[in-house]
């Protein structure tokens, strides 16, 4: 047993939005200059006491560190940045910490912000620290100190939580004019020293206990193999276990969530730290080594939180099964205490807030709140035996078995449709042959366009609202509606894009507005998921067999359509993406589950073109997303994930332009499967990274259209004309001109419309000039 173990409920983070997206509003009020920054730490402060408050609530107990501090006001490695003091050397650093830490995430006039990527498999956004042989390194806890001192006042033990060193170091990307060969982990033994700094600034504020998240275990799309990896781990905690614990640092935990750290596992147990992490959900357990007692052994002195509860799903979980592997750890003498698999940031609050969902459904999810209820429903069952919970157990047995029963979750046709196509429905006609017959478009070198999506604007969020409320009728709306189009195509039109998208002013969201649509698909009210930053998503929930009961676009773009000569993009999200951005049902196999959404977007395609549209684009933005983290299922999943937007689009005629968009990926990783999609263009994220993916896209000889975006939307920064063309310009080198499209790096849905003209109308300005060779 450890001394003083954490209690054996915990989980590993907690949704730091809000209930209400409070968080959000004052975030946003604060960056528009409507209130101060007391009045959004005040507020900050607040949310903060609010979630301890709650937890407590739930089961978790009070001391002993059950309690996770996982609060951020816009990202958890941007956290770490400003705690290590790793400002790069291009910004500006003499304001107020919070006037740096929002400069990085958002730029301004004379700064372009961090890059944004993906957070390992997940669709949250983290801002890129920038490291070379220069950056400067001093331990930051102010955040840190404060936010303990705010639970003691509670009467709470909390305690901290930072992405780990080796974490950090190996999600960075070396800075501009980082000498060659330079690796940010490079300066490991560095960074390591600088959170022992930090842990001693916690013990000294009374942290007993911390946590410091290490995912890049569970990986193998980093820089380093995960042997690699582990030996980094080993050496980082060998120095920062090896002061006394209580004394000059709280006690550790470490955690390997996201993926399966088996392998490691025994390894991690030995490292000199309190208490080891792992995630039972997308991992397992080291068989051997459990049954040989050789995992009991390197867990002597040290306890195992076993991260049973999703946190990256809302279906209820099979306690009675998560219990049998928590009892099978105390059995082999481990010292276990119940936890999720990673933090409960990637799920909404709380399902009893959900008053419009459908009962049955309702009984089958489990947000934030209900999983920590599970959480302290296993930690007791640990303490006073199977007994005390087994009526719990019996309720879930009988909920799982109503889900499998349901109307709707298994229909025969659909399955039997899905089953029944085959390699031929996912087969275009050949690259030149469509090159050929798209002649006819008469696009010009160099095209200009836009991803999908224009400002949504509080105009357009008041009819909506109206409307759902029942304030205006369905004719009024449309009319609306009708005007925004016109509106966004005559503007499109003044700015002088070459091909046109009519705005998607009608829809709430690009996952959600189909989800709507398409049958067995349910939404939420209030089920909000942090994306990145202030921005967040409210991911539809996938519980049965998907189909189309009717067309969903198909009026509104063939009404953009009749408003121009220029061609007006049919516009759809692809079934990769709507699984990433949904909860996805847990009850078969995620490709069985996209080849009935490719074939309801199939028919929607279809109906398309018998409208009259001629470039589709199907959006593949998460595309990336989904790759598994584990080498030997990444090409069972670039198979079906593939195949399921070949599935969509192999039903379109030659003629037929079919785009798509993908953003925030790492695509050396993929770039085979991006050119096995066999779309006509693809636009992608580029502009934070300047056109990083134009060398890989080269030296594969990709040979149909693409646009590296050279407008980062995720920024209010206006890109100036200069700063585009030189952006076009890096492309064009790698890329023959016929190929290459201009577009911003991704819809404009999150901005303003003064931002968007003026940087539209310098995007078209600068193609000109490349065009021109000037």
């Amino acid at each position: 047993m450890t001394a003083a173990p954490l209690p054996n409920a915990t989980i590993l983070g907690y949704p730091r939005i809000g209930r209400r997206r409070e968080l959000k509003r004052a975030v946003e009020s604060f960056w528009a200059g409507r209130i101060t920054e007391t009045e959004l730490t005040e507020t900050a402060s607040q949310l903060r006491a609010a979630t301890r408050a709650r937890l407590v609530e739930l089961g978790l107990p009070a001391a002993g560190g059950a309690v996770p501090e996982s609060f951020s006001f816009y990202d958890q490695v941007l956290d770490a940045t400003l705690a290590l003091g790793a400002i790069p050397e291009r910004f500006d650093a003499s304001g107020s910490d919070l006037d740096t830490y929002f400069t990085l995430a958002r730029g301004n006039a004379e700064h372009q912000p961090l890059e944004m990527t993906k957070w390992f498999d997940t669709n949250y956004h983290y801002s890129v620290p920038e490291i070379d042989e220069r950056t400067p390194f001093a331990a930051n806890p102010a955040q840190l100190v404060t936010q303990v001192a705010e639970a003691a006042a509670q009467g709470i033990e909390s305690r901290p939580v930072l992405v780990g060193p080796v974490t950090y170091l190996l999600l960075a990307k070396a800075a501009d004019g980082a000498p060659a060969g330079f690796d940010p982990i490079d300066r490991l033994d560095e960074v390591t020293a600088v959170y022992a700094e930090l842990l001693e600034a916690l013990a000294a504020a009374g942290a007993t206990w911390v946590q410091l998240d290490e995912p890049a275990l569970v990986s193998d799309s980093l820089r380093t193999s995960r042997d690699e990896t582990l030996a980094l781990v080993e050496r980082a905690y060998g120095v920062l276990g090896s002061a006394a614990a209580g004394t000059a640092r709280p006690r550790i935990l470490l955690t390997a969530p996201y993926g399966d750290a088996s392998r490691a596992l025994v390894r991690l147990g030995a490292l000199p730290v309190e208490a080891v992490q792992t995630d039972l959900v997308r991992g397992t357990l080291p068989a051997a080594a459990l049954a040989d007692g050789s995992l009991a052994q390197a867990f002597a002195g040290t306890q195992l939180v076993a991260g049973v509860i999703d946190g990256r799903n809302i279906w209820r979980t099979d306690l009675r099964a998560a219990f049998a592997t928590l009892r099978a750890l105390a059995e082999a003498g481990i010292d276990v205490a119940v936890g999720t698999s990673n933090s409960l940031q990637h799920v909404p609050h709380d399902v009893a807030d959900e008053q419009q969902l459908d009962a049955l459904l309702k009984s089958w999810l489990a947000f934030a709140d209900q999983k920590v209820e599970q959480v302290a429903l296993l930690a007791r069952g640990l303490s006073e035996g199977a007994a005390a919970i087994e009526a719990e157990l019996a309720e879930v047995d009988r909920v799982l078995a109503d889900r499998d029963e349901a109307p709707g979750v298994h229909v025969p046709a659909i399955r039997d449709r899905a089953t029944a196509a085959g390699e031929a429905d996912r087969n275009r006609a050949a690259e030149a042959d469509r090159r050929s017959a798209q002649r006819g478009l008469n696009i010009p070198q160099l095209a200009t366009t836009t991803i999908g999506s224009f400002p949504q604007t509080g105009e357009i969020r008041k009819a909506r609202s109206a409307f759902v409320k029942g304030e205006i009728d369905e004719a009024a709306y449309e009319g609306f509606l009708r005007e925004e189009i016109e509106r966004v195509i005559r503007l499109q039109e003044e700015i002088g894009l070459d091909v046109l998208v009519h705005g998607e002013a009608e829809r709430n969201d690009m996952v959600q507005y189909f989800a709507e649509l398409l049958d067995g698909f349910a939404v939420t009210e209030h089920g909000w998921v942090q994306s990145y930053g202030s921005r967040a998503t409210r991911p539809s929930i996938l519980w049965g067999d998907v189909s189309r009961p009717a067309p969903m676009t198909v009026r509104w773009s063939a009404f953009a359509q009749s408003l121009t000569d220029r061609p007006v993009k049919g516009m759809l999200t692809g079934p990769v993406t709507i699984l990433a951005w949904s909860f996805v049902r847990d009850d078969q196999p995620l490709g069985e589950t996209a080849s009935q959404v490719a074939l309801a977007l199939r028919d929607e395609i279809a109906d398309l073109v018998d409208a009259g549209i001629t470039i589709v684009q199907v959006d593949e933005p998460a595309l990336r997303e989904l790759l598994p983290l584990d080498r030997e299922r990444q090409a069972e999943y670039l198979d079906w994930s593939v195949g399921s937007f070949r599935l969509a689009t192999g039903g379109a005629a030659p003629e037929v332009q079919i785009h798509t968009h993908l953003c925030y990926s790492e695509f050396g990783e993929i770039i085979d499967a991006v050119d096995g999609l066999d779309a006509d263009v693809t636009s992608i994220e580029a502009a934070r990274s300047r056109m990083d993916v134009v060398a890989p896209l080269g030296d594969h000889g990709y040979s149909r259209g693409i646009g590296p975006g050279v407008y980062d939307i995720h920024s209010p920064r206006v890109p100036g004309v200069d700063e585009q063309t030189e952006l076009i310009r890096i492309a064009a080198a790698r890329i023959p001109g016929e190929q290459l499209w201009v577009n911003p790096d991704c819809g404009l849905k999150t901005r303003g419309y003064d931002e968007t003209v003026a940087s539209l109308t310098n995007l078209v300005l600068a193609a000109k000039a490349v065009r021109a060779g000037a």
